[in-house]
C-alpha cells in the first residue's frame, strides 16, 4: 500500500511519517528537504532559484514513488509529487516568481512523469492555520526557514484548500490546530485510530501481527 502525507510547510509531515513507521511498521520515504541543495538559496532569492528547486523536488519525488511501486511493503511518502505541481509551482506562478514559459515546461515534464505512476491509495492531509505553521517552523529552528513569510504560507494554504477540495482519491484530513499528535498522548491515539479506520483489514492484521512480534 502506498500512503502519501500532504500538508503545508511546518504542518508535521515528517512527524506523521515517523508515527506511521513506529506505530504501524510502515516504511517511510522522506521529502528530500534536508538534502535539497537549493533550499537555502531559494528562501534567500526565490525568483532566481524557484525552477531549480522544483525540478529537484520533482525528480526526487518521482524516484521515491517508483521505489514505493516496486516495494512489497506499505510505504509512506512525506509530501507527494502532486503538491509540488498543483500547490508550490502554481503558487510560484501566481507570485510571479517563475515565468509562464518555465511553468509550462515544468507542467509538461510533470504530466509525463505522473503518467507512469499511481496516486496514493490513502492521502493523509495535515491541515493547519498559519499561526500553527509558524509556531512549528520556529520550534524546529532551521536557519534557511527564517525567511518564510506569513503571506507565503497563507497563499500556500489557499492552494491546498483548492487542491484538497477537488481531490477525488481516498483522503483523511487531520486538523493540526486541534490535534497535537506529537506531544499529546490522547491526540496521538485519536490520530492513530483515524488512520486505522482507513486501512484495509488484511493490512491491519499484518500490523497487529507485527506489533505482537515486538512484545
Amino acid at each position: 500500500m502506498y500512503i502519501g502525507i500532504a500538508g503545508n510547510i511546518g504542518s508535521g509531515k515528517s512527524a506523521m511519517a515517523e508515527l506511521l513507521c513506529c506505530e504501524f511498521g510502515f516504511r517511510t520515504f522522506d521529502s528530500g528537504d534536508v538534502a535539497n541543495p537549493y533550499l537555502s538559496n531559494f528562501y534567500a532569492d526565490m525568483q532566481r532559484w524557484a525552477l531549480n528547486l522544483q525540478v529537484y523536488f520533482l525528480t526526487k519525488r518521482f524516484k521515491s514513488i517508483q521505489r514505493a511501486m516496486w516495494s512489497d511493503d506499505t510505504v509512506v511518502q512525506d509530501r507527494t509529487i502532486y503538491e509540488d505541481a498543483y500547490i508550490f509551482v502554481e503558487n510560484l506562478l501566481t507570485m510571479g516568481l517563475i515565468s509562464r514559459v518555465d511553468y509550462n515546461t515544468y507542467r509538461e515534464l510533470f504530466e509525463i512523469m505522473v503518467s507512469f505512476i499511481k496516486p496514493p491509495e490513502l492521502l493523509i492531509y495535515l491541515k493547519a492555520s498559519v499561526p500553527t505553521l509558524v509556531s512549528h517552523i520556529r520550534q524546529r529552528g532551521l536557519p534557511y526557514e527564517n525567511a518564510i513569510g506569513h503571506e507565503y504560507l497563507h497563499m500556500l494554504n489557499k492552494k491546498y484548500d483548492d487542491w484538497v477540495g477537488g481531490y477525488s482519491g481516498n483522503i483523511l484530513t487531520i486538523d493540526i490546530d486541534n490535534t497535537d499528535f506529537v506531544n499529546n498522548a490522547g491526540d496521538r491515539m485519536k490520530a492513530i485510530n483515524a488512520i486505522r479506520s482507513q486501512l484495509p483489514e488484511p493490512l491491519l492484521s499484518q500490523v497487529d501481527a507485527w506489533k505482537a512480534g515486538r512484545k
